[in-house]
C-alpha cells in the first residue's frame, strides 16, 4: 500500500473481472471507496495513475479553488503531459527559409536554362522561356499596379499559359487566386465578389466561366497576349516572407466558400521541411493531376519547377481516366506522383493488368483516409522502397501537409488509417472539447501549431479568431494554432492515426465538402422549405444525397440538380433528391441521420423510363443499378445524371472486363447514356 496523498490511501490489488473497465464508489459514512478493475491489455497502471491525478486535482481544487469547474481538472499526469506537448513537440528551427519559391525557380533558371521546365500535350517550354514569358508579364502587371499583398485572379484553362501566369503573378509580388473555369459559375462569382480583384488573368475559356461577373473595373488580361516588357526578372524591393503568396478557396458551412490566406514563408518551409524525408532532384518528373484550385497543386507545381525538375500537365480527360493517367505516368517517366487514395485504386488495378512500367520514386497518397488494406495489391509485386508510398495529412489552413509517414507491406493488416508524424516546423496537439491534453491513445480533436499555419481566412475576421485560436502550450509570443476538426489518437510511437470528423465536413474524392454549403444552396430555392444533406458510403462509394422538404414531387430531381450545378462545383452535386413530408428529428431535436428513407427512383434525374433493349443494355443496366444505387435504368439514363462520377465510371468499366466487354472512359464521358 502507498499513501501518495493526505487523507487518501492508495491500493494495488489483482482480482478477475469480465469487463475489460469496471468502476464502483462505496461510500462507507466516514469515507468513500473508489475500486476500479481494468484487464491487462488495457494498462491497469496507466489508468490508475490517470485516477490518481484527477483525485489530487480534485482536492486541490477543493482546498484551493472550489469554484473550478470539472472539466478544468487535470487527469493527465505532469510526466505525459510534458511528454505530449513538449517533447514530442520540438521544433526544428533549421527548417526556417526565408526565401521566396519564384526566386528558387529562378535559380533553377541559371542552373539548367534549357531544361524543359512544363509541358502540355505536344508542347514543352524550358526554364529560360517560361522565365523571360513569366518576367514579360510580370512587369506588365506591376505597370497595372500588382504590389505585394495583391490579389490577382487567375482563371484559365489547364495549359502551359497557367503556369506563365501563376509565375507572373509571384513575380510581380502579388499572390494567386485560382479559379478552374469548369467550376459553375456561382461559385466563380462567389470568389470574385469575395476577392474583389482590380486585376484577373484570363483566357478565353477563362472570360466565358466567368461571363457577367467580371467587375466593370476590373482589368482583364490574357496571359496568352506577348508584351512588349523586359525579360529580365523583376526585384520588389518591400517583398517580405509574410506577404500572401495565395489564396485557395475551400468549402464554407454558410454556403459561400472562404479563402485561405497562405503566405511566401508558409509554402516555402513546406518544401525545406520535408526535406528530412524526400530528396527531390533536377531529375524528377511530376505529374499536376489536380486543378489548380485545390492545394494538392501546390505540392506539385511548386515542388517541380523549386527543384529544377519537369512538370507534365495532363489535360482534363486524361485526369479523369484512371488508365490514361498511369499510361502518362509510364510514357513520360514520372517519378513524383501525388493522389487521393480513391483516384490511386483503380490505377493499381490497371498497372497490374496492362504490365507497363513505371519509373515511379515517390506516391504521395492524400486528401482523404486511406484503408492501408487497398495497397495489399501494389505491395504483392513491389517492396517497400519501389516506390516509396507515403501517406501524409493536412488541411489548407496548414499549408497543403502536416503529416507525414512511409507505409510498408507489412501496414496492409492495420484496419486503421495511419497519418504518422508531424512535420519538423510544425505542433500537434491531441485536445478535448476545451482545449485541456487527452491522454496518449485517447481520441481527441488535432490542433496543430507552428510555421505552417496559414494567416486564416480572407474577409472572415471572426472565423479567423474561431479557428485559429492562440496556441496555449507554445513559448513563441502571439503564436497561434489551427483547430482541424479532425478526431485523431495517438500510438506510442508518435504515429497519429486519423478517426474522423467532430462536424459535419466530409470528405469525396479529396475535395473537403462542408454539407452546411450544400443545404444552403438547396434552401435558396423557391420549393425548398428545408433541407439535409448527407454523406453514406466509403471510398469510390462514398455520395451526396439530398433530403428535402418541398412542395412539388413533378420533376423535382431534375429542377434541383439544374438549380445546384450552377452554384457548386461538380463534386459537390448531390447523386439523389428526395423529397420528404419532414425532415425526421432525434428526441433532442437533431436530424436523425438514421431515420433517412433510401432513395427511390424518383429520387434521381432520369430521362423517362425506357426498358433497356438487348443483351449488352441489359447488362449495363443491372451494373449502373448495382454501381449507382438505383433501382432501375432505362436506355436513354444518363450515368452521370445518375450520380456517377469517374472513379465508379472505373469499376463499371472493370466489371465489363470480366465479361469480356471494353469500354474506356473517354468513351464513357462522350456517350454517357
Amino acid at each position: 500500500m502507498t499513501s501518495d496523498i493526505a487523507g487518501i490511501t492508495i491500493a494495488d490489488e489483482q482480482h478477475g473481472t469480465n469487463y475489460p473497465i469496471s468502476m464502483s464508489i462505496d461510500d462507507f459514512g466516514t469515507d468513500l471507496s473508489l475500486t476500479s478493475q481494468a484487464i491487462h491489455p488495457i494498462d491497469a497502471q496507466r489508468l490508475c495513475d490517470y485516477m490518481q491525478e484527477a483525485l489530487k486535482s480534485l482536492v486541490d481544487a477543493l482546498e484551493h479553488s472550489p469554484t473550478m469547474r470539472v472539466r478544468e481538472l487535470e487527469i493527465v499526469p505532469s510526466v505525459e503531459r510534458e511528454l505530449l506537448l513538449q517533447t514530442w513537440n520540438t521544433i526544428d528551427t533549421a527548417c526556417r527559409d526565408h526565401q521566396f519559391i519564384h526566386h528558387l525557380f529562378e535559380s533553377q533558371v541559371e542552373e539548367s536554362p534549357d531544361a524543359v521546365a512544363v509541358a502540355y500535350e505536344d508542347q514543352e517550354m524550358s526554364y529560360r522561356e517560361l522565365n523571360a514569358r513569366a518576367n514579360s508579364l510580370a512587369h506588365h502587371l506591376i505597370d497595372l499596379g500588382v504590389k505585394p499583398d495583391s490579389l490577382v485572379a487567375i482563371c484559365v484553362s489547364r495549359s502551359i499559359t497557367m503556369i506563365v501566369g501563376l509565375l507572373a503573378i509571384l513575380k510581380a509580388g502579388g499572390a494567386y487566386v485560382p479559379l478552374d473555369p469548369t467550376f459553375a459559375s456561382e461559385r466563380l462569382n462567389d470568389i470574385l465578389a469575395d476577392v474583389s480583384p482590380s486585376i484577373l488573368l484570363a483566357d478565353d475559356s477563362g472570360v466565358e466561366a466567368l461571363n457577367s461577373s467580371i467587375s466593370s473595373t476590373a482589368v482583364v488580361v490574357n496571359p496568352n497576349d506577348l508584351f512588349d516588357k523586359p525579360a529580365t526578372s523583376p526585384r520588389i524591393s518591400d517583398l517580405a516572407p509574410d506577404h500572401l503568396a495565395y489564396v485557395i478557396f475551400t468549402s464554407g458551412s454558410t454556403g459561400k466558400p472562404k479563402g485561405v490566406m497562405v503566405e511566401h514563408a508558409q509554402l516555402n518551409r513546406l518544401f525545406d521541411a520535408s526535406s528530412v524525408w524526400y530528396n527531390f532532384t533536377k531529375s524528377d518528373v511530376w505529374l499536376l493531376t489536380h486543378t489548380f484550385s485545390f492545394d494538392f497543386s501546390v505540392w506539385e507545381i511548386w515542388g517541380a519547377l523549386r527543384h529544377g525538375g519537369k512538370l507534365i500537365i495532363p489535360s482534363y480527360s486524361v485526369t479523369q481516366s484512371p488508365e490514361d493517367s498511369f499510361r502518362m505516368v509510364c510514357e513520360h517517366g514520372v517519378t513524383v506522383l501525388n493522389m487521393t487514395p480513391s483516384a490511386f485504386k483503380p490505377m493499381i488495378r490497371f498497372q497490374e493488368e496492362s504490365g507497363l512500367k513505371d519509373n515511379l520514386r515517390y506516391i504521395v497518397l492524400a486528401g482523404e483516409a486511406l484503408e492501408p488494406s487497398m495497397l495489399q495489391s501494389w505491395y504483392a509485386t513491389r517492396s517497400d522502397d519501389s516506390p516509396q508510398v507515403v501517406n501524409m495529412y493536412g488541411p489548407t489552413e496548414i499549408t497543403v501537409y502536416a503529416t507525414y509517414r512511409v507505409m510498408r507491406v507489412a501496414d496492409c493488416n492495420q484496419p486503421v488509417s495511419p497519418i504518422g508524424m508531424r512535420i519538423p516546423d510544425l505542433t500537434t496537439y491531441v485536445l478535448d472539447p476545451h482545449g485541456k491534453p487527452v491522454p496518449l491513445g485517447a481520441v481527441g480533436e488535432l490542433c496543430i501549431g507552428g510555421a505552417g499555419v496559414t494567416r486564416g481566412y480572407l474577409n472572415r475576421p471572426d472565423l479567423t479568431s474561431e479557428r485559429f485560436p492562440l496556441d496555449p502550450f507554445s513559448k513563441t509570443e502571439g503564436a497561434r494554432m489551427y483547430k482541424s476538426g479532425d478526431l485523431v489518437r495517438y500510438l506510442p510511437n508518435k504515429d497519429l492515426i486519423y478517426m474522423g470528423r467532430n462536424d459535419d465536413q466530409v470528405k469525396i474524392r479529396g475535395y473537403r465538402i462542408e454539407l452546411g454549403e450544400i443545404e444552403a444552396r438547396l434552401a435558396e430555392h423557391s420549393l425548398v422549405r428545408e433541407a439535409a444533406v448527407v454523406a453514406p458510403g466509403e471510398g469510390a462509394s462514398k455520395r451526396l444525397i439530398a433530403y428535402v422538404v418541398a412542395d412539388s414531387t413533378e420533376g423535382l430531381a431534375r429542377t434541383l440538380r439544374e438549380h445546384i450545378s450552377s452554384k457548386l462545383p461538380d463534386y459537390m452535386i448531390p447523386a439523389a433528391f428526395v423529397r420528404l413530408d419532414k425532415l425526421p428529428l432525434t428526441p433532442n431535436g437533431k436530424l436523425d441521420r438514421r431515420a433517412l428513407p433510401e432513395p427511390d427512383a424518383d429520387s434521381f434525374v432520369s430521362q423517362g423510363y425506357e426498358a433497356p433493349q438487348g443483351e449488352v443494355e441489359s447488362t449495363l443496366a443491372t451494373i449502373w443499378e448495382e454501381l449507382l444505387k438505383v433501382e432501375r435504368v432505362g436506355r436513354n439514363d444518363n450515368f452521370f445524371m445518375l450520380g456517377g462520377h469517374s472513379l465508379l465510371a472505373v469499376q463499371m468499366i472493370e466489371r465489363l472486363r470480366h465479361i469480356g466487354m471494353e469500354i474506356s472512359v473517354r468513351t464513357l464521358f462522350n456517350t454517357p447514356t
